[in-house]
């Protein structure tokens, strides 16, 4: 009888995995082609992308960049591919587009945005990316003021004093809270600012500008237009609302019942008002309110409304980030010692600010591109310069163009947000 061998003694070599199932068919038939009702929908959704594509883009190719009217546009296009053939007036881009991105500010000073702009990316570098040099943060800390008087001009020592009240604010908050405990010292911290630049910062500044004077061109508001007001608007929301954020949902759920009914009042308020109706009570009731021949810059108010209203929605995101915290780390804190300020910027908030990263962002992104609405109240931003395109004879009828130029714009802008967050998210996984 032959003797059979049931247990292999020597190994198979190994073979390659069969081709249905690596490169790129192994991935469509695993992403796109797993079962029929995969493959319809693929089919489906490449017709309709091939539809979309095969109709826009030779509306975006054939096109005119020369020309100096909508009508010369539409000659320049009929003699290059023929009669009855729709293409895009990009030449009202070429001519308009120093327009679209400064307004009307006067075309000697366009160095001072440039320069203003470049400072705000080295400024925010610093602050978004870890792996730079530390040092750099007090440029951080001193750029928004060298910004705001790069855009607006005058005398050096506005901005100059405008950052002595962070110091008043920090002085009351060591004496204060060293006589008087914390609490008594944060409200110090705040209001000392608040008073210095209300009653002392402006005699100070023309006082020191007598002296002085040093300073540049003045630029008034009615000049700022384009993507450039929108960003200084979004970016100053973005930059202010996240702190101011954190401060009223901290305030909500203090346990003192005065000032969790501030901070609820506050945030309900803002949140049941549109922020159209904020931005108009800046522009036209907010002037009722203030002393006879005060002149408060309407671009200034815009900001503070934007900040408010933004603040408001960031404070109930930070809310719940301090609400998926289970009870443990605060047990924790306690367990070390720490009193609470100490227990918020070391333990609490570093782990609710890391729940509350997607969240964040899309707060952001969304008040960037509520950047828009300025323009019904007389703002001149991107939106509000196309009216003033539009009614001029050479470009009246001209549309899509002006808006997909904006639009690109603002997706450039808000896609780099999104995937910074995805960026942050990996770099903190914030998933484990």
């Amino acid at each position: 009888m032959a003797d059979i061998e049931y247990v292999r003694t020597e190994m198979l070599d190994e073979q390659l995995p069969p081709g249905s199932t690596v490169g790129i068919i192994g991935w469509l038939r695993a992403n796109l082609f797993s079962s029929w009702v995969n493959a319809a929908l693929t089919i489906l959704a490449a017709y309709f992308i091939f539809s979309v594509l095969n109709g826009v883009l030779p509306w975006i190719f054939r096109s005119s960049w020369t020309a100096d009217s909508l009508h010369g546009c539409r000659a320049a296009i009929a003699a290059a591919y023929g009669e009855h053939v729709d293409g895009a007036c990009w030449a009202v881009i070429r001519e308009r587009y120093l327009q679209l991105l400064y307004g009307f500010y006067p075309a000697e000073l366009y160095w001072r945005i440039n320069l203003a702009f470049v400072g705000l990316l080295v400024a925010l570098a610093p602050v978004l990316f870890a792996g730079l040099p530390r040092k750099l943060l007090w440029f951080s800390a001193v750029a928004p003021f060298l910004i705001f008087w790069l855009l607006w001009g005058g005398s050096i020592w506005m901005p100059m004093v405008a950052i002595g009240g962070f110091a008043a604010g920090a002085a009351a908050f060591v004496v204060l809270d060293r006589t008087a405990g914390s609490l008594m010292g944060t409200i110090g911290a705040f209001l000392a600012p608040v008073l210095w630049w209300v009653l002392l910062a402006g005699p100070v500044a023309n006082g020191l500008n007598n002296i002085v004077p040093i300073g540049i061109e003045a630029v008034e508001s009615a000049r700022f237009g384009g993507f450039m007001l929108s960003v200084t608007i979004g970016v100053t929301g973005i930059a202010l609302s996240l702190p101011i954020g954190i401060v009223l949902a901290l305030g909500r759920q203090s346990n003192l019942w005065f000032l969790k009914s501030i901070c609820v009042g506050f945030i309900e308020f803002i949140r049941g008002v549109p922020l159209i109706t904020l931005l108009f009570v800046a522009s036209t009731l907010l002037n009722i309110f203030l002393p006879p021949g005060t002149n408060f810059d309407i671009i200034l108010r815009v900001m503070i409304m934007v900040t408010l209203f933004s603040s408001a929605y960031m404070a109930e995101v930070i809310r719940g980030g301090l609400a998926a915290l289970p009870r443990g780390q605060y047990e924790a804190a306690d367990s070390l010692g720490l009193d609470y300020w100490k227990a918020q910027r070391l333990i609490i908030m570093p782990q609710a600010l890391k729940i509350s990263i997607p969240a964040i962002v899309g707060n952001f992104i969304g008040l960037f591109k509520d950047t828009t609405l300025v323009s019904i109240i007389g703002l001149l931003d991107p939106l509000g310069l196309t009216q003033g395109i539009r009614a001029n004879q050479e470009w009246n009828g001209i549309l899509w163009e002006l808006y997909g130029f904006i639009a690109l714009m603002f997706f450039i802008f808000c896609f780099s947000m999104g995937r910074y967050s995805m960026y942050l998210e990996r770099k903190l996984k914030t998933g484990h």
